[in-house]
Parts: structure tokens; C-alpha cells; sequence
């Protein structure tokens, strides 16, 4: 299979973003399943291979048009001097950020990349920027379109949320019966297309306290959560709940299902994070293009230091390539189902038709 070309957004400057991010790609052996494409200024990259002591060539890349496949590449976003202030949220660093982040998105779009890893932003910074978006998540779907699903992962636990980056006396107003419908069919899509699992179950979390404990905490679970997971197997979906969160995971429950859909925020990152920090990666799902990010955030205490692990980068970059491969099979497999069945089995064309009719 060729070698993938996968973007590589910044992330805060001030951060610890190209410190595993050069971390990662400075592996030769990872030249050999992908091309690292850096989206950023070879100034940035120069001033934190010093920091890392990293010694590796680079090439630079007027455009994605123009890339060496044997080499780390790196694409100039922009020509000016940055002032680097490490361990500190400013508009300079959000603004960069956010210049890394829309060019390796437009590349993105335009096919000119497989995959997007994104390294971490601060919020505040790219507010101070201009950035219109709570995050990562909301800025790629509102750029690739399709219902995206923010999911984290780590070997075979999966956990999707219901709402992203709200503030949590907003969560319940968001959470309706289309909504969680939707959530529910768009996780049980990428675990089929991007993971390939043939029937995934999938647990639903309640909202409250012992999911509602007979509405006496919330009527949520029956009033919305519980149809919409009805309605879920229905469609056959093998979907199950309202769980009561803590008991869920306190219990070992949660290693019975293929993915959990949770329904905020700490809800489900605080167990994620609790089981696998420093491991996971978070993935945008039921997006057009594949997006991964490592599971924390830019790290400002320790930036500059030499500190950071890049284990969870490194994860994010390697999940980023699974998920593509994995992606584009499951197309290949399915774009001609009545030709692949005859390769595949040696059926007759007619035994296939009266087979599809029945």
C-alpha cells in the first residue's frame, strides 16, 4: 500500500506541540509508513529541534504539490519572525496556531493530504486570535461537514461524547432524543468503517445521578435517552442503556462493549483519561477526512523543558494511518458488492441476484 501523506498541525507555539511532534517524526522507521507533512514555519521547527536535540534532515515544501515521499517535509505557513513566549497563552501563539491549523485543513480538503494530527491548541489563545470555534472538533466539522462525533481511544476502549465543549449547565438543554439518535448512529458507523467491527454494541450512559434513578434524579433517561436508544435498535443497532456512569466503569462494565457513548464532556474524558493518559487519542469521527489528536492539552508548565512524552502524539499519528487504511478497505470492499462476491467466493451472477432479492 503507498505511503500516506499525513498533515501535521502545530498547535500553540508556546506549548509543548513541536516538541513531540519532532519527538515522533524523528524516527526514520516511521519514513517507511508515512510522509509526515508539518504544517508551520522551518524558523519554529528550527528553535525546538534545539530544544529536543533532535538531528534529522527536513525538506522544505513550497505546498503539499511538492512533497519529498522519502522526508520528513515541512511547509512554510508563513515567512515573518515569531516571538515565542513558551509556557504562556498569547494572541501570537493562537494566531500561528490558527494559520497552521486552516492550512493543513484547505490541503486537507483539497486531497492533497490523507490524514489530519493535529497537536494541541489553548482555547484562550485562539480566542485572542479570532478563532470562532470552542475547538478542534467544531472547527473541522464545520469545515469537512458530515455529523462528527468526537471519540477517544486506546486499544479497544472507545469513547464517544454526546455534546463537546460545553459548559455543563448548558448540557441538559442540548441533550435530545435526535441528538443522541444521531451520536448513536454515527459511533456505530466507525466502529463498522473505521475499526472494522461487523456488529458493534454500544452503551449509553444516563445524564444523572444513577441515570435518573426512576426520574427521581432526572427524567432524561426516559424521557429522551431511553427512545432514542429504541428507536437505535429499531434501525439494528445493537445499542444498550441508560447506564449509570459510575457504576458502569467503577464495575469493569465498560469492557463488554465495543464503545461507549457518553454524554458530556467529563462524563466520558474523565475515565478515558483516568484508564489511559499519556496513551490515548482522540479522533474526529463521521467526518469526510480522518483527523487524530493526542489526549492533552499544550502542557505550558513544562514547555521548553525537554519534558513532554510524545507517546500519546505518537499514538494519534499511527491511529491516524489505521483509520485511513481501515477506511479506504472498507470502500474498496463494498464499492462493487456483486463483483466482489463473485471474485471472492466464485458464485454465479445469478445465484448472487436471486440471493440480494430474498
Amino acid at each position: 500500500m503507498d505511503k500516506l501523506k499525513i498533515g501535521i498541525s502545530i498547535g500553540d507555539i508556546n506549548g509543548i506541540g513541536l516538541e513531540v511532534i519532532l519527538k515522533t517524526i524523528s524516527n526514520n522507521s516511521l519514513l517507511k509508513l508515512c510522509v509526515p507533512v508539518v504544517y508551520g514555519s522551518t524558523k519554529v521547527v528550527s528553535y525546538n529541534k534545539n530544544i529536543v536535540e533532535a538531528e534529522f534532515p527536513f525538506h522544505v515544501a513550497r505546498s503539499a504539490e511538492h512533497l519529498d515521499l522519502n522526508q520528513v517535509n515541512v511547509i512554510n505557513c508563513w515567512q515573518e519572525n515569531v516571538n515565542i513566549t513558551l509556557g504562556k497563552a498569547t494572541e501570537e501563539g493562537g494566531s500561528f496556531a490558527k494559520r497552521s491549523l486552516e492550512a493543513a485543513t484547505q490541503d486537507l480538503k483539497a486531497g492533497l493530504i490523507d490524514a489530519l494530527v493535529t497537536a494541541p491548541i489553548n482555547k484562550h489563545a485562539m480566542q485572542l486570535a479570532g478563532f470562532e470555534f470552542p475547538g478542534h472538533t467544531e472547527f473541522l466539522a464545520h469545515q469537512l461537514g458530515g455529523k462528527s462525533l468526537m471519540l477517544m481511544i486506546h486499544d479497544e476502549l472507545r469513547i464517544g461524547l454526546a455534546t463537546n465543549h460545553l459548559p455543563l449547565k448548558e448540557v441538559a438543554a442540548h441533550i435530545t432524543k435526535d441528538l443522541i439518535f444521531k451520536k448513536i448512529r454515527t459511533l456505530e458507523n466507525t466502529l463498522k468503517v473505521d475499526f472494522g467491527l461487523e456488529k458493534p454494541t454500544i452503551a449509553v450512559l444516563g445524564l444523572n445521578p444513577h441515570a435518573g434513578d426512576g426520574d427521581v434524579l432526572g427524567d432524561e433517561e426516559t424521557r429522551v435517552i431511553k427512545p432514542a436508544i429504541l428507536d437505535a435498535k429499531e434501525k439494528g443497532i445493537m445499542a444498550m442503556g441508560p447506564f449509570p456512569a459510575d457504576a458502569f466503569f467503577g464495575s469493569g462494565q465498560f469492557r463488554k462493549f465495543d464503545a461507549i457513548l457518553a454524554m458530556y464532556h467529563d462524563q466520558g474524558l474523565v475515565p478515558f483519561k483516568t484508564l489511559s493518559f499519556g496513551n490515548g487519542v482522540n479522533f474526529t469521527a463521521g467526518l469526510s477526512a480522518v483527523r487524530t489528536s493526542p489526549d492533552h492539552g499544550t502542557a505550558y508548565d513544562i514547555a521548553g523543558k525537554n519534558e513532554a512524552n510524545p507517546d500519546s502524539f505518537r499514538h494519534a499519528l499511527y491511529a491516524a494511518i489505521d483509520i485511513t487504511r481501515s477506511r479506504r478497505q472498507y470502500q474498496q470492499w463494498h464499492a462493487n458488492p456483486l463483483e466482489r462476491r463473485n471474485i471472492a467466493g466464485g458464485t454465479d451472477d445469478e445465484e448472487i441476484l436471486e440471493e440480494d432479492k430474498s
